[in-house]
């Protein structure tokens, strides 16, 4: 076991408390010390909840523990039944419960409840927080389903959809805690409309778990987060003949190819929704400031789904060169994989954020996309960020519309990853200017932190030497501007107009030039450029 400051995803069980959290009508059952309840925070602080995730714990103490902690954990079960009165229950434990081995699935089994229960078997120590979720949502639909499953080993069969009735899809994988999954749904419902196609059930978030008795209505799945709804799509496939879009649409080709697989397999036209030019992310990639985009070093790292599809924007649509990409999402990794080998490179898999900071700083890539923790790290190196995945932050919960899926989701994810980077002009100014004390080499975009690295801080001389002139300048020059030199001066932006113009005299007082031009001026951004 190693001992870390930071983790990417949080144990099993608390997965199983992002799908409880997601949906209504659900209570979850946990036995846990009296510590484990500090989950309630990642809910109401990181998410903005107004109100507690439906858990009730069984917060036995240390003097529980030579006693009947069994007995506790069934009396807190019957007692949130009674009170909450919840359509299913979910039944398990935390990590540190698991150690005291009260089974409390196999308790719940041997009551008699009014309610379904799902007795979940997370293992603590070999699994994580993703997982976790994906094996609850599972259970629970099976649970749901049970009186419409089909005999074992046989597919249920589906009857032809009527002539004149539009097709429905179930969006199956946004969670509490998930990234954007609140904005990626509405887009995506949207997105569906477009062409022609409605939504049957969206779950886990914001459903109820009657809702999912209603699973085998859809004419097909789109499994949206494969990491928490992958094991109950390929089921439903198996059990029900329900087909499923597996194309995941963030990103304008992969929202092409998304419509494009809906429409092979619902057989339907799409050229509808894929008509016009929905997103601005084409153009604006192509513009002219943007060819500072082109080439442009980006490190990848993240959950599965959002790595995937950030390498194929990356390169696919704006033209940068990854160095890097990895996941922490262990049981996905073979997406990664497959994204990661037309690009040459041998993807990370990792989930020790150390590790993903030592390849950073080998790599040194001009841009990361990353969770908030590469956030945090590129901060400390001075290089752009923009965050693509969970694990989330309460920065991730905007209050505007923001998604990453769909038309909407691309232009979103053009402005997040573009803002960070030096941009065209931004970039001339700081050459032109960089033995100003904002514009030095060493200095970094103001909103990445200081404003200048540490170790280029000491060799930088402070900023009242350079506004003054040399020692040796012969300052007595009386300076002149021509009317044309002045007109030009006025094109540079407001905010470095004055630096322009303290360097360019400067650089006529060196050179004895008395009545500054336009040549003057250009001589002078040459000569601070070089």
């Amino acid at each position: 076991m190693e001992l870390t400051v930071w983790t990417y995803e949080g144990p099993p069980h608390v997965g199983a408390m992002r799908i409880a959290t997601s949906m209504r009508d659900l209570h979850y059952v946990l036995h846990a010390p009296q510590g484990d309840t500090y989950a309630d925070l990642l809910f109401t602080m990181i998410e903005r909840r107004d109100s507690r995730p439906p858990v009730t714990y069984t917060t036995f103490q240390a003097r529980d523990l030579g006693g009947d902690t069994a007995g506790l954990f069934i009396r807190t079960l019957e007692e949130a039944n009674e009170r909450f009165k919840p359509q299913a229950m979910l039944v398990g434990e935390s990590c540190t419960a698991e150690l005291i081995q009260d089974q409390p699935g196999a308790l719940a089994e041997g009551m008699t409840l009014n309610v379904p229960l799902v007795p979940l078997e997370l293992p603590a120590y070999s699994r994580k927080e993703n997982w976790g979720a994906a094996e609850t949502f599972y259970k629970l639909a099976r649970t749901m389903l049970a009186g419409q499953m089909p005999a074992p080993g046989t597919t249920a069969s589906r009857p032809a959809r009527p002539e004149g009735q539009r097709p429905k899809v179930n969006l199956l994988g946004p969670t509490s805690l998930g990234f954007r999954c609140r904005d990626d749904v509405v887009e995506v419902t949207r997105l569906l409309a477009s062409a022609g196609v409605d939504v049957n059930v969206v779950a886990p978030l914001g459903a109820a778990p009657e809702d999912l008795a209603r699973l085998p209505e859809a004419d097909a799945n789109i499994s949206l987060y494969p990491e928490v709804s992958g094991t109950l799509v390929k089921w439903l496939e198996r059990t029900f003949g329900q087909p499923a879009v597996h194309t995941v649409p963030i990103g304008v080709g992969a929202t092409r190819d998304f419509l494009a697989e809906l429409g092979a397999v619902l057989d339907i036209d799409v050229s509808a929704a894929l008509a016009g030019d929905p997103s601005r992310l084409p153009w604006y990639s192509r513009s002219v400031d943007s060819t500072y985009l082109t080439g442009k070093r980006v490190f990848i790292f993240g959950d599965a789904t959002h790595v995937a599809a950030a390498a194929r924007i990356a390169t696919e649509e704006l033209a940068f060169e990854v160095v890097g990409i990895g996941t922490y999402s262990r049981e996905q990794a073979r997406m990664v994989r497959a994204a990661a080998k037309p690009l040459g490179l041998e993807p990370l898999i990792t989930d020790d954020y150390l590790e993903v900071e030592r390849h950073v700083t080998e790599l040194q890539p001009e841009l990361v996309l990353g969770t908030q923790m590469e956030r945090h790290m590129a901060k400390r190196l001075g290089v752009g960020c923009a965050v693509i995945s969970a694990p989330v932050h309460v920065q991730d919960f905007p209050a505007r519309y923001s998604p990453q899926m769909g038309w909407e989701g691309a232009n979103v994810i053009f402005d997040s990853w573009v803002h960070p980077l030096v941009m065209g002009l931004e970039e001339h100014l700081l050459t032109m200017f960089r033995e100003d004390f904002e514009f030095h080499d060493g200095a970094v975009a103001s909103h990445l932190g200081s404003g200048q690295r540490p170790e280029v801080a000491s060799e930088s001389p402070p900023s009242s030497a350079l506004d003054e002139p040399p020692s040796d300048m012969p300052a007595d020059i009386a300076l002149g501007w021509a009317q044309d030199a002045e007109r030009e001066l006025k094109k540079i932006p407001f905010f470095v107009r004055g630096k322009a113009r303290r360097n360019t005299e400067r650089f006529a007082r060196e050179h004895g030039v008395a009545t500054i031009t336009v040549e003057t001026l250009y001589d002078a951004k040459a000569h601070f450029g070089r």
